[in-house]
């Protein structure tokens, strides 16, 4: 069963820093574009940021810029999103997804189950 599993979510104050992993299974996800997406209360899902198969490229929606970085490591099947300078407006479930092709806010053939980050204020 191909799969992704976020974790690594929580409950931090504001100006914190959290780190959030997506591991895969069942598949290698070496050859794809990994990205994370958020869903906010009552609010669409949100591209946050994606990274190319290899690491090289990244890309960041500007709400999260300079905050915000996504890398990987294909050796462990794990992308991961680390999070500084949390604000509550990143509260959200955090969704990481998988394709070969996609980039950035487009659609993704695999997908995780998701894992909530608070931000106190």
């Amino acid at each position: 069963q191909v799969q992704l599993v976020e974790s690594g979510g929580g409950l931090v104050q504001a100006g914190g820093s959290l780190r959030l992993s997506c591991a895969g299974s069942g598949r290698s996800f070496s050859n794809d574009n990994m990205a994370w997406f958020r869903q906010a209360p009552k609010k669409e899902r949100e591209f946050v940021a994606v990274i190319n198969w290899n690491g090289r490229n990244t890309f960041y929606v500007d709400s999260v810029k300079g905050r915000f970085t996504i890398s990987r490591n294909n050796a462990e099947n794990t992308a991961y999103l680390q999070m500084n300078s949390l604000k509550p407006e990143d509260t959200a479930v955090y969704f990481c997804a998988a394709d070969a092709y996609s980039w950035g806010a487009a659609s993704y053939q695999y997908w995780g189950q998701g894992t909530q980050v608070t931000v106190s204020s």
